[in-house]
């Protein structure tokens, strides 16, 4: 007997919604599907067709089916085929807006050093408060899992996890379906300590392998290397006599070469969800140690969808404040027309 796409999908529907509800799935319930439009008897003779052929089973007489071992094996090899072909073609995606947009990123900080005097800072459009896709634990060896984590925006990241016992293919599996079905869809802020409790109690013995997959997520979230930042006009500290003390420039330059602190204004600049767009930080106020003799203005500009970076120009206190905005105002606007023409 041959798994046609009907069956397919009437098997996703019966793990779905005995994933959430924890109850056997009857043929009413199903047919409920909009996507199906297939009448209760149909379904029932489905159904009995992939009882059959090992895919789910009847716990009690006259009671709904739940999903047999065989079934979440297809059910999860079908989702990450899926995934990973989502994966694909969203890199290819990404990687040819991303070229695009360091080009442009590269002329845009250029452009601002020269029209403004000051030096500048852009950081690439990343995708904040990301959201779960999928999480992927394969054994590796005896005592190595390897656990694959994808978020929104094509963020794919891997790390190897050490356990103290062995695990066999059949308990990764059922990690594989608790972790996705619980974490997928939600942000690092969205997953609580009441949702990791009942995560643990739910894996068990397996509690500490959990705890670790939630580490690897947020690690992966909050890393600092995904951040990329482009920079011009340094040099320009030497015009303005206030910053061109050797210490004082010294300092400066070296922000600008690590960007290390860079990093932690796009970050707080980001972050800083009651003031969107532009951002004045004049002397102390900055967040930046090496920038408390300098006045720092920064921008927000955002894509679409969560994407999201930094435009920055530091100059002394004096510096011409309406020029600047009117300047990081009508860049912000011009980013955002030219992100739209790609996407039409």
């Amino acid at each position: 007997m041959e798994l046609d796409d009907r069956k397919l999908k009437i098997l996703q529907a019966i793990i779905r919604n005995y994933m959430e509800t924890g109850e056997p799935v009857g043929s009413r319930t199903i047919s409920k599907y909009s996507d199906l439009n297939l009448s209760s008897a149909t379904i029932r003779n489905e159904m009995s067709d992939l009882e059959e052929m090992g895919y789910i089973l009847q716990p009690h007489t006259s009671a709904g089916r739940i999903p047999s071992d065989k079934g979440y094996r297809l059910y999860v090899d079908h989702m990450m085929e899926e995934k990973e072909k989502e994966v694909r073609e969203l890199k290819e995606l990404m990687i040819d807006r991303t070229d695009k947009m360091e080009q442009v990123l590269k002329q845009v900080v250029k452009v601002l050093a020269t029209n403004t005097n000051y030096a500048t800072m852009v950081s690439a459009p990343a995708y904040q408060r990301n959201k779960l896709k999928f999480i992927q634990l394969s054994k590796v060896t005896s005592t190595q899992i390897l656990t694959v984590i994808m978020t929104e925006g094509n963020l794919v990241r891997n790390k190897i996890i050490t356990v103290t016992e062995e695990l066999d293919q059949e308990t990764v599996l059922k990690l594989n379906i608790l972790l996705n079905s619980v974490l997928n869809g939600l942000t690092i802020e969205e997953i609580n300590l009441a949702m990791i409790k009942s995560l643990k109690e739910q894996a068990g013995i397996h509690s500490e392998l959990v705890a670790d997959v939630i580490d690897a997520v947020a690690e992966m979230i909050h890393s600092e290397e995904e951040v990329e930042i482009y920079t011009s006009g340094t040099t320009n500290i030497f015009r303005y006599p206030e910053l061109s003390d050797n210490g004082k420039a010294s300092e400066l330059i070296s922000t600008f070469e690590e960007k290390r602190q860079l990093t932690d204004l796009v970050n707080q600049t980001l972050a800083n969800s009651e003031n969107r767009g532009i951002q004045v930080y004049i002397g102390q106020e900055s967040p930046v140690q090496a920038m408390k003799d300098c006045s720092v203005v920064t921008a927000t500009y955002e894509l679409g969808q969560g994407l999201q970076g930094t435009i920055g120009i530091i100059g002394p206190k004096r510096m011409d404040y309406e020029n600047v905005v009117d300047t990081l105002k009508t860049l912000m606007e011009q980013l955002d027309e030219l992100y739209n023409k790609k996407q039409e």
